[in-house]
Protein backbone atom coordinates (compact mmCIF):
# COMPACT_ATOMS: atom_id res chain seq x y z
CA UNK A 1 0.00 0.00 0.00
CA UNK A 2 1.13 3.82 -1.11
CA UNK A 3 0.31 6.49 1.24
CA UNK A 4 1.88 9.33 2.95
CA UNK A 5 5.00 9.08 5.29
CA UNK A 6 4.32 9.13 8.67
CA UNK A 7 5.93 9.79 12.03
CA UNK A 8 5.94 6.15 12.49
CA UNK A 9 7.86 5.29 9.28
CA UNK A 10 10.41 7.16 9.82
CA UNK A 11 12.88 4.11 11.72
CA UNK A 12 11.62 2.29 8.47
CA UNK A 13 12.61 5.32 6.08
CA UNK A 14 15.78 5.42 8.00
CA UNK A 15 16.83 1.56 7.80
CA UNK A 16 16.15 1.72 3.95
CA UNK A 17 18.51 5.10 3.40
CA UNK A 18 21.21 3.22 5.61
CA UNK A 19 20.98 -0.32 3.65
CA UNK A 20 21.21 2.22 0.59
CA UNK A 21 24.06 3.79 2.27
CA UNK A 22 26.05 0.11 2.34
CA UNK A 23 26.17 -0.20 -1.37
CA UNK A 24 27.35 2.62 -3.86
CA UNK A 25 25.27 1.00 -6.99
CA UNK A 26 22.09 1.96 -4.80
CA UNK A 27 22.54 5.25 -4.35
CA UNK A 28 20.15 8.20 -5.12
CA UNK A 29 19.63 11.46 -3.93
CA UNK A 30 17.88 11.40 -0.71
CA UNK A 31 17.49 12.98 2.86
CA UNK A 32 21.29 13.85 4.70
CA UNK A 33 19.89 13.09 7.91
CA UNK A 34 20.58 9.98 9.86
CA UNK A 35 18.62 10.40 12.76
CA UNK A 36 15.08 10.13 13.44
CA UNK A 37 15.13 13.71 14.73
CA UNK A 38 17.00 15.10 12.04
CA UNK A 39 15.11 13.02 9.39
CA UNK A 40 11.13 14.27 11.20
CA UNK A 41 12.64 18.16 10.36
CA UNK A 42 14.30 17.26 7.09
CA UNK A 43 10.95 16.21 5.60
CA UNK A 44 8.98 19.21 6.88
CA UNK A 45 8.95 20.66 3.89
CA UNK A 46 8.45 18.02 1.47
CA UNK A 47 5.75 15.47 0.11
CA UNK A 48 7.03 11.81 1.41
CA UNK A 49 5.35 8.56 0.21
CA UNK A 50 6.20 4.98 1.47
CA UNK A 51 4.99 1.80 0.45
CA UNK A 52 4.32 -0.27 3.29
CA UNK A 53 3.83 -3.81 3.42
CA UNK A 54 2.88 -6.35 6.29
CA UNK A 55 6.14 -5.53 8.28
CA UNK A 56 6.48 -2.29 7.30
CA UNK A 57 7.86 0.03 5.15
CA UNK A 58 9.89 -1.17 1.99
CA UNK A 59 10.64 1.65 -0.37
CA UNK A 60 10.36 5.43 -0.20
CA UNK A 61 9.95 8.42 -2.27
CA UNK A 62 9.80 12.30 -1.81
CA UNK A 63 9.33 15.49 -3.72
CA UNK A 64 11.29 18.75 -2.46
CA UNK A 65 11.46 21.94 -3.33
CA UNK A 66 14.66 22.97 -6.00
CA UNK A 67 15.56 25.81 -7.81
CA UNK A 68 12.83 26.19 -10.35
CA UNK A 69 11.31 23.48 -9.55
CA UNK A 70 10.92 20.50 -7.43
CA UNK A 71 14.14 17.50 -6.52
CA UNK A 72 13.14 13.99 -6.02
CA UNK A 73 14.33 11.98 -3.82
CA UNK A 74 14.58 8.39 -4.24
CA UNK A 75 12.91 5.88 -4.65
CA UNK A 76 14.98 3.60 -2.42
CA UNK A 77 12.98 0.35 -1.83
CA UNK A 78 14.74 -3.58 -1.47
CA UNK A 79 12.50 -4.58 -4.19
CA UNK A 80 12.86 -3.59 -7.69
CA UNK A 81 9.06 -3.84 -8.04
CA UNK A 82 8.11 -1.01 -5.89
CA UNK A 83 10.01 1.51 -7.48
CA UNK A 84 7.97 2.42 -10.65
CA UNK A 85 4.55 2.43 -8.95
CA UNK A 86 5.96 4.88 -5.83
CA UNK A 87 7.97 6.85 -8.42
CA UNK A 88 4.78 7.31 -10.62
CA UNK A 89 2.50 7.93 -7.46
CA UNK A 90 5.23 10.86 -6.27
CA UNK A 91 5.17 12.90 -10.08
CA UNK A 92 1.57 12.92 -9.23
CA UNK A 93 2.46 15.24 -6.74
CA UNK A 94 4.75 17.70 -9.59
CA UNK A 95 2.02 20.21 -9.76
CA UNK A 96 3.27 20.50 -13.46
CA UNK A 97 6.66 21.61 -12.03
CA UNK A 98 9.92 20.26 -13.57
CA UNK A 99 11.52 17.78 -11.48
CA UNK A 100 14.63 16.59 -11.17
CA UNK A 101 16.56 13.43 -9.54
CA UNK A 102 19.77 12.09 -9.45
CA UNK A 103 20.98 8.02 -9.31
CA UNK A 104 24.44 6.54 -9.42
CA UNK A 105 25.26 5.63 -12.55
CA UNK A 106 25.31 1.76 -11.40
CA UNK A 107 21.95 1.70 -10.04
CA UNK A 108 20.38 0.64 -13.29
CA UNK A 109 17.01 -0.16 -11.48
CA UNK A 110 16.32 3.24 -10.66
CA UNK A 111 17.42 4.61 -13.80
CA UNK A 112 14.95 2.12 -15.85
CA UNK A 113 12.18 3.34 -13.60
CA UNK A 114 13.12 7.62 -14.41
CA UNK A 115 13.10 6.72 -18.06
CA UNK A 116 10.42 5.11 -18.53
CA UNK A 117 8.48 7.79 -16.47
CA UNK A 118 9.83 10.66 -18.74
CA UNK A 119 12.74 11.69 -17.15
CA UNK A 120 15.61 12.31 -19.73
CA UNK A 121 19.74 12.44 -18.51
CA UNK A 122 21.30 15.84 -18.61
CA UNK A 123 24.92 15.05 -17.58
CA UNK A 124 26.91 12.51 -15.47
CA UNK A 125 29.32 13.92 -12.80
CA UNK A 126 32.02 11.89 -12.23
CA UNK A 127 33.54 11.96 -8.66
CA UNK A 128 37.25 11.72 -7.66
CA UNK A 129 39.27 11.27 -4.58
CA UNK A 130 42.41 10.54 -2.73
CA UNK A 131 44.38 10.22 0.78
CA UNK A 132 45.09 13.68 2.24
CA UNK A 133 48.69 12.45 2.63
CA UNK A 134 49.15 12.33 -1.46
CA UNK A 135 48.09 15.96 -2.12
CA UNK A 136 49.70 17.49 0.91
CA UNK A 137 53.61 17.48 0.23
CA UNK A 138 53.00 20.44 -2.59
CA UNK A 139 50.79 22.56 -0.35
CA UNK A 140 52.90 26.46 -0.64
CA UNK A 141 52.21 29.31 -2.22
CA UNK A 142 54.59 29.51 -5.75
CA UNK A 143 56.99 32.73 -4.90
CA UNK A 144 55.44 36.10 -5.15
CA UNK A 145 52.13 34.39 -4.05
CA UNK A 146 50.55 34.30 -0.56
CA UNK A 147 47.40 32.27 0.62
CA UNK A 148 44.40 34.22 1.74
CA UNK A 149 41.17 32.62 3.53
CA UNK A 150 38.92 35.01 2.61
CA UNK A 151 37.83 36.88 -0.25
CA UNK A 152 35.90 40.39 -0.95
CA UNK A 153 32.73 39.42 -2.72
CA UNK A 154 33.15 41.10 -6.19
CA UNK A 155 36.92 39.29 -6.25
CA UNK A 156 34.20 35.96 -5.67
CA UNK A 157 31.85 37.07 -8.22
CA UNK A 158 34.60 37.92 -10.80
CA UNK A 159 36.23 34.59 -10.21
CA UNK A 160 32.62 32.59 -10.95
CA UNK A 161 31.57 34.71 -14.10
CA UNK A 162 35.82 34.23 -15.23
CA UNK A 163 35.40 30.81 -14.60
CA UNK A 164 32.35 29.57 -16.29
CA UNK A 165 30.86 28.32 -13.39
CA UNK A 166 27.06 27.20 -13.13
CA UNK A 167 26.13 28.27 -9.87
CA UNK A 168 24.72 31.60 -11.13
CA UNK A 169 22.79 32.17 -8.11
CA UNK A 170 26.19 33.06 -6.36
CA UNK A 171 26.53 35.75 -8.56
CA UNK A 172 23.51 37.16 -6.56
CA UNK A 173 24.59 37.30 -3.53
CA UNK A 174 24.45 39.87 -0.78
CA UNK A 175 27.54 40.63 1.42
CA UNK A 176 25.56 39.26 4.27
CA UNK A 177 24.54 35.64 2.33
CA UNK A 178 28.50 35.33 1.73
CA UNK A 179 29.23 35.91 4.86
CA UNK A 180 26.58 33.40 6.62
CA UNK A 181 27.62 31.08 3.92
CA UNK A 182 31.49 30.95 4.88
CA UNK A 183 30.68 31.38 8.27
CA UNK A 184 29.46 27.97 8.29
CA UNK A 185 31.57 25.58 10.68
CA UNK A 186 32.02 22.96 7.52
CA UNK A 187 32.93 25.47 4.90
CA UNK A 188 36.34 26.72 4.12
CA UNK A 189 37.50 29.08 1.56
CA UNK A 190 41.37 28.63 0.35
CA UNK A 191 42.21 31.73 -2.59
CA UNK A 192 45.72 32.18 -4.15
CA UNK A 193 46.71 36.21 -4.14
CA UNK A 194 49.44 38.02 -5.88
CA UNK A 195 49.70 40.94 -4.51
CA UNK A 196 45.99 41.60 -3.72
CA UNK A 197 45.03 40.21 -6.84
CA UNK A 198 43.45 36.74 -6.49
CA UNK A 199 44.57 33.92 -9.45
CA UNK A 200 42.36 30.95 -7.96
CA UNK A 201 40.38 29.62 -4.74
CA UNK A 202 39.10 26.24 -3.61
CA UNK A 203 35.78 26.05 -1.79
CA UNK A 204 35.81 22.96 0.84
CA UNK A 205 33.01 21.39 2.94
CA UNK A 206 33.63 19.38 5.57
CA UNK A 207 32.33 15.87 6.23
CA UNK A 208 33.95 14.55 9.29
CA UNK A 209 31.81 11.62 10.28
CA UNK A 210 32.39 10.38 7.02
CA UNK A 211 36.40 11.28 7.36
CA UNK A 212 35.99 13.40 4.11
CA UNK A 213 36.43 16.46 2.23
CA UNK A 214 34.61 17.83 -1.01
CA UNK A 215 36.35 20.22 -3.19
CA UNK A 216 33.03 21.98 -3.80
CA UNK A 217 34.24 24.13 -6.69
CA UNK A 218 38.55 25.14 -7.97
CA UNK A 219 38.45 28.42 -9.71
CA UNK A 220 41.58 29.49 -11.72
CA UNK A 221 40.69 32.91 -13.90
CA UNK A 222 41.28 32.15 -17.59
CA UNK A 223 44.04 34.38 -17.89
CA UNK A 224 46.19 32.30 -15.33
CA UNK A 225 45.67 28.68 -16.58
CA UNK A 226 48.39 26.82 -17.49
CA UNK A 227 50.72 27.38 -14.45
CA UNK A 228 50.25 24.56 -12.11
CA UNK A 229 47.66 26.89 -9.96
CA UNK A 230 45.05 24.34 -9.91
CA UNK A 231 47.19 21.92 -8.60
CA UNK A 232 48.32 24.25 -6.35
CA UNK A 233 44.65 24.72 -4.80
CA UNK A 234 43.95 21.26 -4.31
CA UNK A 235 47.21 20.94 -2.47
CA UNK A 236 46.14 23.90 -0.41
CA UNK A 237 42.56 22.43 0.17
CA UNK A 238 44.15 19.00 1.20
CA UNK A 239 46.28 21.07 3.68
CA UNK A 240 43.18 23.00 4.65
CA UNK A 241 41.22 19.41 5.33
CA UNK A 242 44.22 18.00 7.26
CA UNK A 243 43.39 21.20 9.84
CA UNK A 244 40.31 18.35 10.39
CA UNK A 245 42.00 14.89 12.25
CA UNK A 246 38.85 13.56 11.28
CA UNK A 247 39.57 13.85 8.03
CA UNK A 248 41.65 11.69 5.71
CA UNK A 249 40.36 11.66 2.15
CA UNK A 250 39.47 14.80 -0.26
CA UNK A 251 37.45 14.31 -2.91
CA UNK A 252 36.11 16.48 -5.73
CA UNK A 253 34.03 16.41 -8.75
CA UNK A 254 33.30 16.98 -12.48
CA UNK A 255 30.82 16.97 -14.98
CA UNK A 256 31.11 14.79 -17.81
CA UNK A 257 32.09 18.08 -20.30
CA UNK A 258 34.44 19.23 -17.75
CA UNK A 259 37.05 17.78 -19.54
CA UNK A 260 40.37 20.53 -18.15
CA UNK A 261 38.59 19.58 -14.69
CA UNK A 262 39.26 15.70 -14.76
CA UNK A 263 42.80 16.19 -16.70
CA UNK A 264 43.72 17.80 -13.22
CA UNK A 265 42.50 15.83 -11.00
CA UNK A 266 44.03 12.89 -12.90
CA UNK A 267 47.61 15.11 -12.70
CA UNK A 268 46.98 15.90 -8.85
CA UNK A 269 46.91 12.10 -8.00
CA UNK A 270 42.83 11.47 -7.30
CA UNK A 271 41.30 8.86 -8.86
CA UNK A 272 37.61 7.81 -9.78
CA UNK A 273 35.36 6.67 -7.06
CA UNK A 274 31.83 6.73 -8.36
CA UNK A 275 29.38 8.46 -10.71
CA UNK A 276 26.04 9.92 -10.72
CA UNK A 277 24.00 10.72 -13.55
CA UNK A 278 21.53 14.13 -13.34
CA UNK A 279 18.12 13.83 -14.71
CA UNK A 280 14.70 16.15 -15.67
CA UNK A 281 11.84 15.54 -16.45
CA UNK A 282 9.93 18.84 -17.71
CA UNK A 283 7.34 20.48 -16.58
CA UNK A 284 3.69 21.26 -17.66
CA UNK A 285 4.05 25.10 -18.97
CA UNK A 286 0.24 24.57 -18.97
CA UNK A 287 -0.60 24.10 -16.10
Amino acid sequence: MIRPMLAADVPDVLALLNWMDDAPEREVFSPGARTERDLRAECEDSTCLVEAGEEGVVAYCALSPFHDGLVMEGPVGEGDAHLSTLLRRALAHADGLPVYAFAARDNLPVRSALEDEGFSPMHTTAFYDAPLSRLTPHACAPAGHRISRQLPLAAYRELFRASEDTWAERLTWTPEQMDSHFARDDVRLVALMRGEQPVGFAELEFSPDDGRADVTYVAVHPAERGQGYGLTLLALAAAEAETHPEVRTLRARAHDHMKPARALYARAGLTHCRSVVTYMKEGDEDV
